[in-house]
């Protein structure tokens, strides 16, 4: 049996052994870069933390720009990915409350090191265009997640009409990230906390505007709500 490589569209399929040991390689480079730095972790660094060959290493990856590539997806996937249950519920306050909590356990777990995706953006962003887009895309992708959740709100008229519910956000993920920035500065999870406390205020203050909002809601421009309705 075999299953299509992620390095490129057109790369042969690998075995299911091959691709277990592709993912074996690309999880401890992970590891690494997050730990030390992407011009920190060395190629054999990763050889020997994923115990492979050199050989196997260059078997998927042709240099380390390209196994960065894939720690890049690799981060999107677990990273944003492995939030997206708990973004379903961000429309709600004991949701949005929840997913702080998600994030300030997952610090806690990583030793207060910061966001990997956002570590990533910052030493990648100016250096490889193509980093720098699969980053892109793993920030559109967690914020799409939490506009959705906020676009819910806005339509069931719980946020004021003239609230740029994409917009609101776009402001979410940027405090989240300057707080997990500043959580691997200091090594506290205080900024987190304080965001968190601080949003579930201002949208608790948003909604109570809108319950006092008298007559018909008219959807603004920041509802973006398509023609279909849906």
């Amino acid at each position: 049996m075999s299953v299509k490589s992620a390095e490129s569209p057109g790369a042969p399929a690998l075995t299911v052994k091959g691709a277990d040991t592709r993912q074996r390689i690309v999880a401890a480079a992970a590891r690494l870069m997050f730990e030390r730095g992407v011009t920190g972790t060395t190629m054999e660094q990763v050889r020997a933390a994923a115990q492979v060959s050199s050989s196997q290493i260059y078997h998927y990856f042709v240099d380390k720009q390209a196994l960065v590539h894939a720690v890049v997806e690799y981060q999107n996937e677990t990273v944003v990915g492995g939030q997206e249950l708990t973004l379903a519920d961000l429309d709600k306050p004991a949701g949005l409350r929840a997913w702080f909590d998600f994030l300030i356990a997952d610090q806690h777990r990583r030793g207060h090191r910061g966001c990997p995706v956002g570590l990533l953006a910052g030493e990648l962003a100016d250096l490889d265009p193509g980093a720098r887009t699969g980053v892109g895309a793993a920030f559109t992708r967690w914020e799409e997640g939490i506009r959705a959740a906020f676009r819910d709100m806005y339509r069931r008229g719980e946020l004021p009409v003239n609230v740029d519910a994409d917009g609101l956000a776009t402001a979410t993920l940027a405090a989240v990230q300057g707080a997990l920035l500043l959580t691997k500065v200091r090594r506290t999870t205080e900024p987190l906390e304080q965001t968190r406390d601080m949003l579930l205020d201002h949208v608790a203050r948003l909604t109570e505007s809108a319950v006092r909002a008298v007559g018909t809601r008219v959807p603004g421009p920041g509802a973006r709500v398509p023609a279909s309705g849906v």
